[in-house]
């Protein structure tokens, strides 16, 4: 895209931009909560573009004036300093505009989101669930590397140790933007706790990434719900084993199940148990724009297909190999405590450079 091109759409989005803000100041949009919200959105996703457009006009100003001075000046100081500016702020000048190419990139509208993080053992038994527990505990450590927090709304532990279910809500800006990559089936190769001859097994583990719902996203009606409670499991104190806290949402016209059963307050875990239905209905819409796009990318780190193997840990050899960008490491004892953040940059360089090329920047 030429660099007439970019600075055109800059200032339409400039526009859109100032336009936006002015709007939210009407007393009409403020009393809509819901359009004030959106309105709001929108302005703080433009303002990143806006603040690197400024960036870019002036270092191509600033530039333009070095070149002129260097062209037409005949004191060799002045030329000298106008080369040195010349060098610096070229590099500038290309890094800044890379960077807008990807900012106008359309991003998913669901980035910036919570995030619901649920990890069931997949095939290979009581290994499977450990493993599952593996990839929880590495899952949080990342968590609380990146200053995010997070909430368990359910829990089903192995026989053996680990889980066969683990559902964890994320909390921080733009968490489902980066967790996301993490969707897929995890596959571990190595020698189980339960193995007594030393064999290498191969088991699984899947993990679904889904955007929060929130309020204005989708309309739940509550006469649509079944609510069941029964006695909590697993620890807590005898008041969560032994009263009905637990609670069990079942959305009748989606088949749609979800339980909660964290708190000792029923009222607690119901809205916990509702929030996470809410975003589980929400998520069969979102899917059919996953899949309009999966096809296009082979990478496709956001797509919807969870039976898709997407990463080995091979542990005899200490090896981590995400198979949808063929990236590798011998660092696994560090990536399994929370150290997965190289791998999420590498499958975002590559989305981003595929989403380069559709959209012909």
């Amino acid at each position: 895209m030429s660099e007439n091109s970019i600075l055109t759409r800059l200032d339409g989005l400039k526009l859109k931009y100032e336009e936006i803000g002015q709007k939210m100041t009407d007393p009409e949009v403020i009393m809509d909560i819901k359009r004030f919200i959106s309105l709001n959105k929108e302005y703080k996703e433009l303002q990143p573009i806006i603040e690197t457009s400024d960036q870019f006009r002036t270092a191509m100003a600033n530039l333009k004036e070095a070149k002129d001075i260097f062209s037409t000046e005949k004191d060799d100081e002045m030329k000298e300093m106008a080369r040195d500016e010349i060098s610096m702020l070229e590099p500038l000048v290309i890094k800044l505009e890379e960077h807008i190419k990807v900012l106008l990139i359309p991003k998913d509208p669901q980035d910036d989101k919570n995030a619901i993080l649920e990890i069931r053992g997949g095939t290979g038994g009581d290994e499977a669930a450990i493993f599952a527990g593996d990839l929880y505990r590495m899952y949080i450590k990342y968590i609380e590397n990146r200053g995010w927090k997070y909430e368990i709304n359910n829990i089903s532990e192995g026989t053996s140790g680990g889980f066969k279910e683990v559902v964890v809500k994320v909390i921080g800006h733009g968490v489902y933007g980066v967790l996301k990559y993490e969707s897929g089936v995890h596959r571990v190769q190595r020698v189980p706790q339960t193995e007594t001859q030393g064999r290498v097994h191969t088991s699984a583990a899947s993990v679904a990434v889904l955007p929060e719902a929130e309020e204005f996203d989708v309309d739940v009606n509550m006469g649509d719900i079944r609510k069941d409670t029964y006695c909590s499991s697993g620890p807590g104190g005898q008041s969560v084993n032994t009263t009905y806290s637990a609670v069990r949402l079942t959305h009748i016209p989606t088949g749609i199940v979800v339980q909660c059963q964290d708190q000792k307050s029923q009222l607690k875990n119901f809205d916990k148990a509702f929030e996470e239905l809410r975003t589980r209905i929400f998520n069969l819409e979102y899917q059919k724009y996953i899949d309009e796009i999966a096809g296009k990318r082979k990478t496709m780190v956001s797509t919807g297909d969870r039976s898709a193997k997407i990463r080995t840990y091979n542990y005899p050899q200490g090896r981590i190999t995400d198979h949808r960008i063929n990236y590798t490491i011998y660092n696994l004892s560090a990536f399994m405590d929370g150290n997965i953040q190289d791998c999420i940059d590498h499958l975002v360089v590559a989305e981003n450079s595929e989403r380069l090329k559709e959209s012909e920047l």
